[in-house]
């Protein structure tokens, strides 16, 4: 519920399509397709960008998706910060993520699972050859970063199972053995056993999606000696141990941890922390740099080692509703300074400029990710590229910052990952007042296609408040004519639809309906007050923003009242069901991973202590329950309804449209229960998601345009086999 998963929410660059191409913008125009659903097969991501130690390469990682493998892959590139072509780094046929830089700027290293499955570091040499294995551990390398002088990584591991210690014994036995050999048959053997054995649960939070039941292995920090190969655990206890940067001497590691007694898993505390990286005692003292009850994460060391920047969380009790803030302590500890007061938006990834004055951050701020500055001095705030330039045929709306890298020096470039309406994410460099699109990994397929330009809109909800989001004409739009039109609520509820592109709306457009993507209370980008307007009163006031929207595309003359659809996803699924239970406006209904009776999810789910903190305990306040649960009201439910998700998703368990299609079904209602095996909350499996659309754009086509389509498509013919 609390992460969005709508079918993808895939991101841009900033050039429009008259910027691909000699020809003229009628010629194209004419020349242009609508957009498929193969199309978002062919969608690449370009993100993680890093800039070498010279300031003259990024390494960045590519995202894609294949219908054809039934599997995504991510590989590793290389781009002179100056332009030109992209250099492929790692090879095609399994992942390589999270490039460094070793700070001589000589080697990348990277995680890839390409040995034995396990995620491990290899190295490779910016000048050519093969990686080479680097870590060989028994268990997967979630996270490393180098240290300042080269000598050492540090790694986040979890404590190994017995299963994986045995494993590699075994392996470290073998005749012949190297890093990169492969695993004995014995164990595939333990892994059947393994999945037979049952799971004895003693902890407060116990279940997570893409994880499952939880046991007692933590996640802890480990020093690796590069020339020795040798590894140190650093950090140990009953406590997850995440988020390791090094002191710039190379003596200290900063790190997050929920270290709360007498039980980490009942709060929502973390702390930032520091630790000797030559601790060799895991049990040692660490150094507790934050108090602060709520959240502390994302710690960020200042050039002199002096003071780390990290993302603050002041009001514990309003969790995700709270705005998380920009802070600054001493690295020894002392009182923290909150930087971001006065600009109430949700920040991230925070940043030392090289001469410790500055620090970036990205904020969630109307609609858009913008990178931002803030002046230690001066307290001063501002955009990272306050006037952007862009060449003529450029599209300069909105942009949203997904993630970015900034070089050392006096006079430092960034290099952004950036997404706009019109174009998934592409790397771009910003040099003062200047954006250089770097990468084109999208060029050649968006160069063919004819999109539909979505457009912020503002608009007043029931009780007058202004609300805003994104509508999307369909292809075909012609003023004075009114079309189907679908509203997608958004996941979350605290979260937001942004400047960036979206294959789902597109493909909508394209099949001839307005879209809207409402930005209502619950949503970021507006202030705490916005965003904490739905606690514990869910489908109240976000119900009268969803509406407003339509009312909208109503009276602007571009929604036909009597051609309307709603669906979601999580906890857009959620608003889903709310809706068709106060409404009958909607011709049809898609709830994907939605829930309804909410009670029932109570220690099935993983949002135990969300829901203790927000509505108290259900066996001492069943009223608050009741009241936002919509599975009371299900009876008044007329709307033909499609309820989907996967079967092993603790995010929104399926559970929670089971019920929905069980009540509905014993009502006699139109509906319908697909339920996708081995899927969490967020899809991977490309068949599955190609599966998913075809049946929204189905479902829509029957109920909301009444247009003869079958409700259900055909299924593919069955696999002959010998």
């Amino acid at each position: 519920m609390r992460t969005f998963s709508a079918v993808r929410c895939l991101h841009l660059s900033v050039l429009s399509v008259a910027a691909f191409s000699g020809l003229s913008a009628s010629e194209q125009s004419s020349s242009l397709r609508p957009i498929t659903i193969g199309d978002y097969f062919q969608i690449q991501t370009a993100h993680d960008p890093q800039i070498s130690p010279d300031g003259q390469w990024v390494a960045y990682s590519v995202d894609s998706a294949s219908l054809k493998t039934d599997k995504n892959e991510t590989r590793i590139w290389l781009i002179r910060i100056s332009g030109g072509d992209a250099l492929p780094m790692t090879a095609a046929g399994f992942s390589s993520t999270h490039p460094r830089w070793s700070p001589d700027g000589k080697f990348l290293a990277f995680l890839s699972e390409r040995s034995e499955g396990k995620a491990q570091v290899w190295l490779l040499n910016r000048l050519g050859g093969e990686a080479q294995q680097l870590t060989d551990t028994p268990q997967d390398v979630e996270d490393f970063a180098w240290s300042p002088d080269g000598r050492r990584l540090v790694l986040v591991l979890k404590d190994p199972t017995p299963e994986e210690l045995a494993a590699s014994k075994e392996i470290s036995a073998a005749p012949g053995h190297s890093p990169a050999g492969t695993t004995p048959d014995s164990d595939s053997e333990d892994k059947k056993s393994r999945s037979k054995k049952p799971w004895v649960i003693d902890r407060l939070q116990f279940k997570l999606d893409e994880v499952g039941y939880l046991d007692r292995r933590r996640t802890h920090l480990y020093v690796f000696e590069v020339a020795k190969k040798s590894l140190a655990q650093i950090t140990g206890g009953d406590f997850d141990d995440s988020e390791p940067v090094w002191s710039p001497d190379s003596k200290l590691l900063a790190f997050t941890s929920n270290r709360s007694a007498p039980d980490p898993d009942a709060t929502y505390n973390s702390d930032i922390w520091t630790v000797d990286a030559s601790n060799t005692d895991k049990r040692a003292d660490l150094t507790q740099i934050t108090t602060n009850p709520g959240i502390d994460m994302s710690p960020a060391w200042s050039p002199d080692g002096k003071s780390i920047a990290y993302v603050t969380m002041l009001d514990p009790k309003l969790f995700d509703y709270a705005t998380h803030h920009l802070a600054v302590s001493p690295a020894t500890g002392g009182p923290a300074k909150v930087l971001t007061l006065s600009l109430d938006r949700m920040v991230s990834n925070p940043h030392f400029s090289s001469d410790g004055k500055f620090i970036y951050f990205v904020a969630d701020h109307d609609g858009a990710l913008v990178l931002k500055t803030i002046h230690l001095e001066s307290g001063g705030i501002a955009d990272a590229a306050a006037v952007p330039y862009m060449s003529p045929g450029q599209y300069s709306g909105a942009r949203t910052v997904n993630g970015y890298s900034v070089s050392p020096g006096p006079v430092p470039s960034v290099v952004a990952q950036i997404a706009t309406v019109d174009r998934p994410d592409e790397l771009f460099r910003i040099e003062g007042n200047q954006y250089k699109q770097l990468t084109h990994v999208n060029d050649a397929l968006f160069s063919q296609l004819k999109l539909s330009h979505g457009e912020y809109v503002h608009f007043k909800s029931k009780d007058s408040t202004p609300v805003s989001g994104y509508l999307y004409k369909p292809l075909d739009f012609a003023a004075g004519k009114k079309y189907p039109t679908l509203l997608i609520p958004h996941g979350g509820p605290v979260w937001a639809y942004y400047a960036e592109f979206s294959h789902l709306a597109q493909l909508y457009a394209a099949n001839g309906y307005a879209v809207l993507f409402p930005n209502p209370r619950g949503s970021t980008g507006y202030g705490q007050d916005f965003a904490k307007a739905i606690y514990a009163d869910w489908g109240n006031k976000d119900f009268q923003d969803d509406m407003a929207m339509v009312d909208y595309a109503i009276e602007q003359g571009i929604a036909d009242p009597d051609k309307l659809g709603v669906g979601g996803w999580s906890y857009g699924g959620i608003s889903t069901d709310f809706i068709i239970t106060q409404t009958t406006r909607f011709k049809a209904a898609i709830s994907g991973a939605g829930a309804a009776e909410f009670s029932s999810l109570y220690g099935h789910d993983q949002y135990q202590k969300d829901y203790e903190t927000e509505l108290g305990f259900p066996w001492e306040n069943q009223a608050a329950w009741t009241k936002v649960s919509p599975f009371r009201n299900v009876a008044k439910v007329t709307t033909p309804t499609l309820f989907m998700g996967g079967n092993i998703d603790w995010n929104v368990p399926i559970l929670g449209g089971e019920q929905m299609y069980q009540a509905l079904k014993r009502l006699g209602r139109t509906t319908e229960l697909v339920v996708y095996p081995d899927e969490y909350h967020e899809f991977t499996l490309p068949s599955h998601i190609k599966d998913r659309l075809e049946r929204d754009l189905a479902w829509y086509a029957h109920f909301v345009k009444a247009d003869g389509t079958p409700a259900r498509p055909a299924e593919p013919p069955s696999k002959l086999t010998d």
